[in-house]
Parts: structure tokens; sequence; C-alpha cells
């Protein structure tokens, strides 16, 4: 397998205004990432998950280190990236279809070929019939496959997910998780996806990069090998589940007396 996109020794640093003070949050890690991967970045809250998936979209600099997509040394934004934040960000006076061809607009594609790639992306997301419906008249999960319709529209080649699902109800989320990973084995993008959820990081990935509390670092780098479609209640996933939760739990708990002890000292002075 070719590899798509090579994290080398990146380390991204904060600007602490209260504290007057630099923080790492992204400390000397090195990825790498095959073409047509579906990569799980997971951890606990503040250990540079999202950090690190900006810094691969180009729009957070990096401190040091370097980001390369085939070959190329990431300085910004691309068409070769797709991002899909945790807030939507769908304009609620367009209809499904129109929010979907915004992007498209904005590119200048011809009117014929927006029209194409807006029906072929409701298709592929299951929205046929709800082209022409409005963000409010339609449930989250649906308006959450808007906004992968919109993402793909762009056609990029690597799509960057920071938690989309994370404020869905449990039962749509498994949902949605499916509904992805068919996407993924449709389009053989290559994607890299946040998420706080072990079992979810389970259900989608190919491989799951477990990350230190903060400064964020790899952990532990697991390879999913679980036939398609997968099954929460197996009893593999179980088992892998086990492992995970247990360099998650123990991430948790150093961040956790880390914070108590930042603030014994602050107290302290």
């Amino acid at each position: 397998m070719n590899t798509k996109i090579f994290v080398r020794n990146v380390s991204k640093d904060f600007y602490d205004e209260k504290r007057r003070t630099s923080f790492r949050a992204v400390d000397n890690v090195n990825l790498e990432i095959g073409e047509e991967e579906f990569i799980c970045l997971l951890g606990p809250s503040g250990c540079g998950k999202s950090t690190l998936l900006f810094m691969i979209a180009g729009l957070v600099k990096l401190s040091s280190g370097e980001i390369l997509i085939d070959g190329k040394i990431v300085n910004g934004p691309g068409p070769d990236r797709g991002v899909l934040f945790q807030q939507l960000g769908l304009f609620p006076w367009r209809t499904a279809a129109g929010n979907i061809k915004f992007g498209l607009e904005v590119m200048k594609l011809d009117k014929r070929e927006m029209e194409e790639r807006v029906l072929k992306y409701l298709r592929m997301v299951g929205l046929t019939k709800f082209g022409n419906s409005y963000p409010h008249e339609l449930s989250g999960g649906m308006q959450q496959r808007v906004a992968i319709a919109r993402l793909l529209a762009h056609e990029p080649e690597v799509l960057l997910m920071d938690e989309p699902f994370g404020a869905l109800d449990a039962q749509t989320r498994i949902v949605m998780g499916g509904e992805l990973v068919k996407i993924w084995q449709e389009t053989k993008k290559t994607i890299v996806f946040v998420t706080h959820s072990v079992e979810e990081a389970i259900y989608l990935g190919s491989k799951v990069v477990v990350m230190t509390s903060s400064p964020g670092r790899i952990k532990s780098i697991i390879k999913i090998d679980l036939k398609r479609p997968r099954d929460y209640v197996d009893g593999e996933f179980n088992t892998i589940r086990g492992k995970m939760l247990a360099m998650v739990e123990e991430e948790v708990s150093k961040a956790y007396l880390k914070d108590i002890g930042e603030e014994s000292e602050i107290s302290e002075k």
C-alpha cells in the first residue's frame, strides 16, 4: 500500500494568554497513512487529536516537523483535502441540494456538472427524495448526510472528520457509522476520523491510533482485522475493546492527575 499521508516529527505549541506561557499540544508525532485507509484518532479530551487533524488539513501551522500528502509538503488548505467539523455549518436558507451545490458554485463548475454531482452524492447518502428539503425539516442524521454529501461533492482525495457524529443519539450514531463505511468502500477515499468513542473507532477504522494525554504522542497503533460489516457484540470486537479501553483509561487518569496537580500549584501561589 502506498503512503498517502506522511506525518514526520510533528509538534505543536500554543501560547496560553492567561498563564503567559507556552504549552505543547502535540509532541513529536510520526505517522504513515496509506491510500484508502480509514484511520481513527482516539484518546482523552485535550490530547491533541483535533489539532493533529487540523494540521493535516493545513488549518493549523506546525511548530516543528512536516506533513506530506502524496510527497508534497502541506503549507495550508488544499482541494485534495475535505474537512467535516463537529458543527455542520449547513445554511438554513438553502435546501439540502442547495447546501451541496454551494461549494461547487464557489468552484465555478458549469451548471450541468453541478447538477450531476449534487444528484450523485444525494443518491450516495440516500437522500435523493430530500433534495428540496431545508435543514430544519431533516433529522440530525439526515443533516449529517447532507454535510457528508457536501464534503464529497468537492471530490477531495482525503476526508478529515472531527467527531462528526458526536452530537447524535447512540442509535443514529451507529447507523451513520455504517453508512460512512459504505461510502468509504464505494469512494475508496483516505479517511482520518477523530473520535472519543472506543467502540466507534473499532467499528470504523482499519487502524486505530491511540494518543496519550497532553502533550499528545502516539501511544499505540492498532490494526483492526475484523471482517465488515462489524458487530458490536462480537467476541473478538469486545476483546479489542477491552484492551483499547484500558489504554484510554490509563491516559484519562494521567490527564486527571496532571490537572489536579496544576490546580494545586495555582492555589498555593
